[in-house]
């Protein structure tokens, strides 16, 4: 029986048009080749397993060839390509720099460059993982590197490019091999399995491309272990099982969970993949990727990114059809911070569950959705309630007649009139001013006392208001139900900045620019508020529907009405100076100029 030979080694290329996945690459060397244009030293670099060896034995057995084809490719039957099949080559000789590696391998490496060939024109020396040399021994070899006979070619190979020194790579011609793609993986599969005589599905051979993760030999080996698994009959399960990957159904599965707003049944079938062995991690991270593939399948010019087959296409293009992009942005945020913490989590079968709960209630909520920059983090009620509490909770309550509020004075007076609305203004916050004062420590400190002293004044001002009926809504509203509460500008700044405050993330300037303006009420409650440029306007104008409809809401006051005015373009804009800040505090704050007064404070 004749001595088995892995995949990898029986189906390796010979010639430049086998190789698969580096047509660009093969063209060149063809062409250098066939101009009798070659340099004295080449440097493949590239991943594991995509052919940087192999091409380097089909370009050293072609310089050599004596009876080269019209292609350019080696003839395979004259004395130097029968001598490199029986391995008896002088031409050819390869070198393994990681066990080869010191200044001695070297020396003795360039001895044997200075014989010239016995048989062809050239002597070539191939030098596998040439980042393994030590910095002395690539000394050693700069001056044969960069001026070596006429006779002889260097082909480094390295699949760490970076760990070379710069005066190699100066000296050398770089060739940058490239992943081949998953189409290109599986139509080699197909034509090594038809060779052998073995059946197999196409979708099985797409998950074996995609566990080779580009490579060649990565993808001929696992080729050959589940062929020994099947028997020489290679399906998609037989493959899922050998392979032990996750299902694309176990995706498609909880992505229809997620979006029907299952979590029991998602928190199920999460638990039965961690049960098969799958580390919580490798499904996170392949949760991410179906989605990722679900959002190129919503648009036909994505479509070519997705490197599966047909059929799974198809079941893509139908999941998307069902799932809304922000969704999608807002899932896949979800799925990758879930991965960046992973490692760091202590309960990280927790931190797994909380994210498909997060993802699912987003599905539910349009406001969890978002643009997927930044969703909302939320926790609703998972489980549903027994039916029989559904029924109770369902049930009508008996309704209790309402009593009046009993109050020795609510009944003896009637209600006042209106009284104006400065006695109520709510404190304001710390950024509702922008014009920051710059006083002494004790300036400050009974400025705090102040503010504290106003706000209780002020809360005790409104729980009068509510007990005597006062500031209610239906006492200021007209017989049409439309609202007219008074307020001042101190009430109109405090809730303009609020607005300000509830603006999202990426209206920050927007926030600022909102915080700068002085907004001050006039006749027939209309607001004003002076700009500093068109630019600022067309913002403005876009947010007047929300502003406007926000302080009517809040003053309660459904007659206020936005006025925008651009400022002069001659109008002269200058810093305030410390002092000038401290006047402006104390004209609004007559009891605080009282109080430096009797304390004789200055400004610091």
């Amino acid at each position: 029986m004749d001595p088995y030979i892995v995949s990898a080694r029986k189906y390796r290329p010979t010639t430049f048009d086998s190789v698969v996945g580096q047509e660009a690459l093969t063209t060149t060397l063809k062409s250098a080749i066939a101009a009798g244009k070659l340099a004295h030293a080449y440097l493949f670099c590239g991943p594991r397993g995509v052919g940087k060896t192999t091409c380097a034995r089909i370009f050293a057995r072609t310089i050599n060839c004596l009876n080269p084809t019209p292609t350019g490719d080696p003839c395979g039957s004259c004395e130097s390509c029968m001598a490199f099949q029986e391995q008896r080559s002088f031409n050819i000789q390869e070198l393994d720099a990681a066990s080869n590696n010191s200044v001695d391998d070297m020396r003795e490496l360039i001895d044997k460059v200075q014989i010239p060939p016995q048989v062809g024109r050239y002597k070539v020396f191939i030098i596998d993982e040439v980042h393994m040399l030590s910095t002395a021994a690539f000394n050693a070899f700069l001056k044969t590197l960069e001026e070596p006979p006429a006779h002889a070619i260097f082909i480094l190979a390295t699949t760490e490019k970076h760990k070379i020194l710069p005066t190699i790579l100066s000296r050398c011609q770089i060739f940058d091999f490239q992943r081949m793609t998953v189409a290109d993986i599986v139509k080699h599969l197909l034509y090594v399995a038809q060779s052998e005589g073995i059946t197999c599905d196409t979708e099985a051979l797409h998950v074996i491309a995609e566990k080779a993760d580009g490579g060649m030999r990565d993808a001929l080996s696992i080729f050959d272990q589940v062929a020994s698994f099947c028997g020489g009959n290679i399906t998609y399960a037989k493959v899922i099982e050998d392979l032990n990957v996750l299902d694309y159904d176990e995706y498609f599965s909880m992505t229809n969970h997620l979006l029907k707003v299952e979590v029991p049944q998602a928190m199920l079938q999460l638990n039965g993949i961690l049960a098969k062995g799958f580390d919580a991690r490798i499904f996170i991270n392949g949760l991410a990727g179906h989605l990722r593939n679900v959002l190129m399948c919503r648009d036909a010019q994505t479509l070519p990114l997705l490197d599966v087959s047909d059929q799974v296409r198809q079941r893509y293009q139908e999941q998307a059809t069902r799932c809304k992009p922000t969704w999608l942005y807002s899932a896949i945020r979800l799925c990758t911070q879930c991965d960046q913490n992973y490692r760091t989590a202590g309960n990280k079968r927790l931190l797994v569950e909380l994210t498909l709960i997060e993802a699912a209630q987003a599905a539910a909520d349009d406001e969890g959705a978002g643009c997927g920059r930044g969703p909302i983090r939320k926790l609703k009620p998972l489980f549903q309630a027994p039916a029989a509490q559904q029924a109770a909770a369902g049930a009508p309550a008996t309704k209790v007649p309402a009593q009046a509020p009993q109050h020795p004075t609510a009944t003896a007076q009637p209600a006042p009139a209106p009284q104006p609305a400065a006695a109520s203004t709510p404190p304001r916050p710390a950024t509702s001013r922008p014009r920051r004062v710059v006083a002494s420590l004790s300036i400050n400190a009974l400025g705090r006392d102040y503010d504290l002293k106003r706000q209780q004044a002020t809360q005790a001002t409104q729980q009068e208001a509510a007990t005597t009926g006062r500031g209610t809504t239906a006492a200021q509203t007209t017989g049409r139900g439309v609202r007219l509460q008074p307020f001042d500008d101190d009430r109109l700044t405090y809730y303009w900045f609020s607005f300000a405050q509830k603006l999202p993330q990426e209206q920050n300037a927007m926030a600022g620019r909102l915080k700068n303006m002085q907004p001050h009420v006039t006749q027939n409650w209309q607001v004003e508020v002076t700009l500093d440029n068109e630019f600022v306007l067309e913002h403005m104008t876009r947010l007047r529907p929300s502003l406007t409809a926000y302080l009517r809401e809040q003053l309660a006051n459904d007659a206020i009405q936005l006025v925008y005015h651009v400022a002069a373009k001659d109008a002269q804009h200058r810093p305030y100076s410390q002092k000038e800040k401290l006047q402006d505090m104390l004209s609004r704050s007559p009891e605080l100029a009282e109080l430096c007064r009797n304390l004789q404070l200055e400004l610091a």
